[in-house]
């Protein structure tokens, strides 16, 4: 176990110390990766609490967060289904299937689609060139192909009793209409292979974990002459449940879960979130979190049911997170495990 502490150690040091934004401290680096859709929260359970879900999530949705959690499902199959109603009418649809193999690990299926709504495009014109509204440009109509989406295959196994790891590689498509250039009509489109890696631990002090997860590592995407890195992303993250110390006795039927996370994109300065979440005998929860150093926003809360069908667990969930200028997002997810 040692010899695991000290590979965590090694490589959050050596990520931090390679990461190009190490070398810029205090500067913000907005505007400097592309394919940032990768970046939004599809799942409502995560965005309650705060997107502190590194050390949180498990089963199907954990693919999206930290892989190595894929693993911790005792049903045979565990799937998920989400949709987010984003800002200025985007749609994202998420969803996965988790198949717990036992001793010889999880291997996991995952989608995430954007519709980007109606995009309007427009051609530039020469001043001289310009009518009478003086507007400088033509109005082209509606951009077909535009959208995203990402297809990814996740592995997660128990590496002892305690420890657990697990990866994913996504392929990844992000289609932005067509230019027209000096040369011609050109189509902005690429397609990458970006990688995910998680470590999840628990050390033994009552339900404490903590969990590292690296995301949307991959080579960068060139656009015409534009160059820009993906949104790398990484994360370490910390939770236990507040019952061990409140109420012990009561710890199988209520559950107060705090999590903490501190995040380094390589997009934007560093980020801490925090969430808080009650459930009552793993049949109702709510929960609350805040994401601190947004430009916007920050708060957010959300409430799901978990009945049982035919032996079957189900569940509903819903969340919704505070846009200070944009509209506020709503998250919806439907969870199956059998």
């Amino acid at each position: 176990m040692k010899r695991i502490l000290s590979f965590i150690a090694i490589l959050s040091v050596v990520f931090y110390m390679t990461s190009p934004a190490h070398a810029q401290v205090g500067l913000k680096k907005l505007g400097q990766s592309t394919m940032n859709f990768l970046q939004v929260s599809v799942s409502p359970n995560a965005s309650a609490f705060g997107d502190a879900y590194t050390a949180v999530g498990t089963g199907a949705e954990a693919m999206f967060y930290n892989p190595a959690a894929l693993a911790e499902t005792d049903a045979k199959f565990d799937a998920v289904f989400t949709t987010t109603q984003w800002i200025a009418d985007i749609q994202y649809v998420a969803g996965a299937i988790a198949w717990n193999m036992g001793t010889v690990g999880t291997i996991g299926l995952s989608y995430l689609g954007v519709d980007y709504g109606d995009i309007y495009g427009t051609s530039l014109l020469e001043s001289s060139a310009a009518g009478a509204d003086n507007l400088g440009y033509i109005d082209n109509g509606l951009i077909d192909n535009v959208g995203s989406y990402a297809i990814g295959l996740a592995y997660s196994r128990f590496i002892s009793s305690q420890f657990l790891m697990g990866g994913s590689v996504r392929l990844v498509s992000q289609q932005l209409g067509e230019s027209v250039l000096a040369t011609g009509p050109t189509t902005n489109e690429a397609q990458k292979l970006v990688f995910d890696f998680g470590l999840k631990y628990y050390p033994g002090f009552k339900s404490f974990r903590f969990g590292m997860s690296i995301r949307n590592f991959g080579t960068s995407v060139k656009y015409e002459e534009i160059t820009a890195q993906l949104p790398l992303v990484f994360a370490i993250g910390a939770a236990i449940d507040l019952m061990d110390f409140i109420s012990p006795d009561d710890s199988k039927t209520h559950s107060l879960l705090l999590s903490s996370e501190f995040s380094h994109p390589n997009n934007y300065t560093e980020r801490v979130n925090v969430g808080l979440g009650y459930s009552l005998m793993n049949l109702i929860k709510v929960s609350a979190g805040y994401q601190s150093n947004l430009d916007f926003g920050g708060l957010s809360a959300g409430f799901g049911i978990t009945p049982s069908i035919s032996d079957k667990q189900v569940e509903i969930s819903y969340s919704y997170s505070q846009f200070d200028v944009f509209e506020n997002v709503n998250r919806f997810a439907l969870k199956l495990s059998f």
